[in-house]
């Protein structure tokens, strides 16, 4: 029997000695995936509690700026999400020194980013005056966003790390780390919020805090013998420039593809934020709360990005189409049923985040349980869109998929969002319909916006137009 065939990541044999995709092996692999991001839902979540415990114009202040903060993290971090690609690859190639070189040009490239995110720490204002919020929320909210916009590059350089131990195929590695920044992050936060008397800047910068003491932990498992052994880690620390060109020419669409979903929601929570306090807080809440569907389920499409990247590298592209369909089943079929858990707890959970002693809560409360019904069917197809995302990124197809999602943001979500949540006189723009239905109506754009999107990149991944494109590891 082919060794070679053996050796391929998710791959069993059936009694007819066929190769079938193994999914206890694919589960065995994509569990601590799904833990791994089940503790980083836990860290959004964590924040939002402390945050929730001032008061529901706090939660609605950091809704405001939540979204931004993530989008420009991954447009100007693209290259450290690239990582994970570039090494899996590589490691199905058996090129390992191409593993580690590709985590240390991530790592400088974080640096260079230094300055970019220090200009949007200080822009905060401008950025958010045009959109009409309150003064008290904004100033809240530009409270959080310096600090967390300051600690950008750390957050770069944590993927790039990470990135590295996920596409060898080590989430276990990933998992230890990420499970010691939440921790971390939940004492920091209240040391400095309630402890030190910073309030919500606290939480901010609790967070950078923590994924500066995750960057050291990462950078030592890194460093450790047995991955200088065979990564030679310690030896392809020097940056090179056309690796870096390479590196930034992949990983900016990749970043893109993500950012320009992330940004369409960015200006969907300032809406919400606009439309009212009750408005921002259950939208903000609700967010948090289904990142408990969609965060896990990253988790296992990033094993999907794993899995693909390796069988891409063995040349077996036709293994890459099977286990890319298995994860795809999986990811819909979880994200589906735990869409309706979720919002069938919604009265149960809901009041763990609102101070009750503020008059705002029960609004907030009913106003969120409502949502979470609308956001089960989202959850649905976006376990399509997370799942095919993350296959093409393993392949390295990006640059299309970017397009897709920035086009149907950008000409379908937002101006849909606006059309529906806004009554007439009360929006931004004056040129579009509008409707008044105020989150509801909101929450219906978005499930419109993510059905469409699934769909297409459903589509892409089927057409296998990717088997046409091959990532240089030169």
């Amino acid at each position: 029997m082919d060794e070679t065939i053996k050796l391929l990541p998710g791959q069993a044999f059936s009694k007819s000695g066929r190769p079938r995709l193994d999914y206890v092996a694919v589960a065995r692999l994509a569990f601590p995936f799904m833990v791994n991001s089940a503790v980083q839902a836990g860290l959004n979540a964590t924040d939002t509690w402390f945050i929730g415990r001032v008061s529901p114009v706090a939660t609605a202040a950091i809704g405001a700026v939540y979204w931004p903060v993530l989008v420009f993290g991954l447009l100007f971090g693209g290259v450290g999400l690239a990582v994970q690609t570039l090494v899996a690859q590589a490691q199905g190639a058996h090129r390992y020194m191409r593993a580690s070189q590709a985590t240390w040009t991530a790592l400088w490239a974080s640096l260079f980013t230094v300055p970019l995110f220090v200009v949007l720490a200080l822009a905060g204002r401008p950025l958010f005056g045009p959109f009409g919020l309150p003064t008290q929320i904004v100033d809240l909210a530009l409270s959080y966003w310096l600090p967390r916009m300051l600690g950008g590059p750390l957050g770069v350089a944590l993927w790039a790390v990470l990135g590295f131990f996920n596409g060898i195929g080590r989430p276990t590695v990933t998992l230890r780390i990420a499970a010691s920044v939440g921790i971390i992050n939940a004492a920091f936060n209240q040391l400095f919020m309630f402890n030190l008397g910073m309030g919500v800047a606290g939480s901010a910068w609790a967070t950078n805090a923590a994924q500066l003491v995750g960057i050291v932990v990462a950078l030592t498992w890194f460093l450790r013998p047995a991955t200088r052994s065979r990564y030679k880690s310690h030896l392809t620390m020097r940056l090179h420039a056309a690796t870096l060109r390479r590196q930034v020419k992949l990983g900016f669409p990749m970043g893109l593809l993500i950012a320009a979903d992330i940004l369409g929601f960015a200006l969907f929570q300032l809406m919400q934020v606009r439309l009212g306090t009750v408005d921002g807080a259950s939208t903000q809440i609700v967010m948090m709360l289904t990142s408990f569907c969609y965060m896990p389920a990253v988790g296992i499409a990033m094993a999907g990005t794993t899995l693909v990247g390796q069988a891409i590298g063995a040349h077996r592209k036709d293994w890459a189409l099977k286990v890319g369909n298995g994860i795809i089943w999986i990811v819909v079929l979880y994200m589906g049923a735990l869409g309706v858990i979720v919002a069938a707890a919604g009265p149960a959970v809901m009041p763990l985040f609102t101070n009750g002693a503020d008059p705002q809560a029960a609004a907030v409360i009913r106003r969120g349980c409502t949502l979470l019904w609308i956001a089960a069917g989202y959850q649905l197809f976006d376990g399509l869109n997370i799942s095919c995302s993350a296959n093409l990124r393993g392949a390295g197809d990006v640059r299309l998929p970017a397009l897709m999602v920035l086009a149907l943001s950008w000409l379908v979500f937002v101006p849909l969002a606006h059309s529906l949540s806004f009554a007439p006189g009360l929006g931004w723009v004056h040129w579009l319909p509008q409707f008044g239905l105020g989150a509801v109506g909101g929450w219906i754009a978005a499930l419109i916006y993510i059905f469409f999107l699934g769909l297409m990149l459903f589509l892409r991944w089927r057409s296998r137009a990717w088997e046409r494109m091959s990532l240089s590891l030169n």
